[in-house]
């Protein structure tokens, strides 16, 4: 046997355990388990996670800030030595005052009239020494005050409230978020599987090719040996080869750089060795576009998004018209206070403290700056009603665009299948004209690749379709593979 035809052996038998070794040591990946660690472990859906968990907290605080808010101020020491004048009698005076003290703080916010309700405790001890002219003041004794106070504002919203159906809102939206991040994730994850898958099988059809082209060569060696072929043959067929050597060489590169995308994509270990597998035969589903369209426009998430857009800016034209606003504010405390040296007879002789106030803000004129941000907003408002009307006609639209597109891809689907069939029987029958030296390498090459061409073709087809499936699930929120609505995790469904 020819020295280099045994080299070539050795190579391809070596190239072979290579590949056997690297399976062995490879996780096998299904697109179900690939869509399991991307749930898990993708960096998408952990930022939706994030700010599923900002929304969450964001809410759960505003509530407990609706609840009674207990607050102590504790004062240990307070030293306080001044030089006034009296007025009263034309005299300078010195006084000193030390003075520790606590305020004990409960509040209330009412939430149906923006009110806050509170109780305070006030309590201090007080040592003051007043140095006059005509003699000295010492005065030693507790003091207390305790007092109950409402403050309601009047003739303005209700800016609690407002704020609580704000929180609410986002966190419905953050959910919606995180809903749509796993289907589109789904769609992201299953296009990059079969992206690997793709390239798998086109660094398998490329080694095949790769066999066939050595067949080819060894076949134009012995026709050049036997002297019944031209020496260019064997120039050509060489040419053959190592192009064929350097397809896969390619293949294997862009299989490696793909798979590093999809691992980084569903959060695997980059250094971690995978290999797709997978079923991808055709099983045509019947859909209902009609049925499509319906369940799309009932379920799809972003027109309740739209909603909340439209609600988010009636709340800022809310905030809007309260710019000047005429409002007023009512605040009433009832209060008893005592003193004495004793802290036991604090109360001996009360004094009630009474306090009642009323104020209005009264708007006089404003040069036209709040019916101009009142025009502007309610711009705001209308555009977004305006994409809420245009994101129902383009749901419509992708539906029947996916709709046609599944109905051309079966037909794509068995064009390519018998286009594949075709160019394998095509192939075959040259070959042996080949053999029998009725083709050049050059022709023989050029089948070999047409086959080749036809076998990417048609699992591409194949590809297609499943893809296509996928979106039109994502787009309708409807499986018709499995035949049941499609009901994402995390939704506030709205009565």
């Amino acid at each position: 046997m020819h020295l280099k035809t045994i080299i070539l052996r050795g190579l391809m038998l070596f190239m072979l355990c290579q590949l056997l070794l690297t399976a062995n040591a490879q996780q096998i990946l299904t697109l179900e388990s690939a869509l399991e660690i991307a749930r898990n472990n993708s960096p998408d859906i952990r930022r939706s996670l994030l700010n599923l968990e900002r929304s969450e907290q964001s809410l759960k605080a505003q509530n407990a800030a609706l609840k009674s808010n207990f607050s102590l101020s504790v004062t240990p020491i307070s030293y306080d030595q001044r030089r006034q004048f009296d007025l009263y009698n034309s005299q300078w005076y010195t006084s000193k005052t030390i003075q520790p003290s606590s305020i004990f703080t409960v509040s209330q916010p009412f939430l149906p009239t923006d009110a806050t309700i509170s109780l305070v405790n006030r309590f201090y001890w007080q040592n003051s020494y007043v140095e006059k002219f005509n003699g000295s003041i010492t005065n030693k004794a507790y003091y207390n005050n305790l007092s109950l106070s409402i403050a309601q504002p009047l003739f303005t919203y209700n800016r609690t409230k407002l704020q609580l159906k704000e929180l609410e809102l986002d966190l419905e939206n953050a959910q919606l978020n995180y809903a749509m991040q796993r289907l589109n994730s789904e769609k992201q994850v299953t296009q990059f599987f079969y992206d690997v898958y793709l390239a798998q099988m086109n660094l398998t059809i490329s080694q095949d090719e790769f066999t066939n082209t050595q067949k080819s060569f060894e076949i134009t060696q012995n026709k050049v040996t036997a002297g019944i072929a031209a020496k260019e043959e064997l120039y050509q067929a060489e040419l053959n080869f190592a192009t064929a050597k350097s397809t896969v060489q390619n293949a294997q590169v862009s299989l490696d750089n793909i798979k590093d995308q999809f691992k980084q994509y569903i959060g695997m270990d980059i250094m971690e060795e995978i290999t797709v597998m997978t079923d991808v035969a055709l099983n045509p589903v019947l859909v209902d576009v009609k049925k499509a369209i319906e369940f799309g426009l009932n379920s799809r998430m972003e027109l309740r998004q739209r909603e909340i857009d439209i609600e988010s800016s009636q709340f800022a034209m809310i905030r809007t018209k309260s710019l000047n606003e005429f409002k007023g504010d009512v605040n009433l405390s009832l209060g008893i206070s005592g003193d004495n040296a004793k802290l036991t007879d604090v109360y001996d002789n009360p004094t009630n403290n009474p306090r009642v106030s009323v104020s209005f803000n009264l708007p006089l004129y404003d040069w036209g700056e709040k019916k101009a941000r009142i025009k502007a907003q309610e711009a705001v408002i209308e555009t977004q009603k305006l994409s809420q009307t245009e994101e129902r006609k383009q749901i419509t639209l992708d539906i029947r665009r996916i709709y046609r597109s599944l109905q051309n891809l079966v037909n794509q689907i068995d064009i390519a299948a018998q286009s594949e069939k075709n160019a394998q029987l095509t192939y075959e029958i040259n070959l042996e004209r080949y053999a029998n030296g009725d083709l050049t390498s050059m022709d023989m090459n050029l089948f070999q690749n047409q086959l080749s061409q036809k076998k990417m073709s048609y699992a591409q087809a194949l590809i297609d379709y499943k893809i296509e499936l996928l979106n039109l699930k994502i787009q309708s929120l409807y499986d018709f593979e499995k035949n049941e609505a499609i009901v994402p995790e995390n939704i506030i469904q709205k009565k």
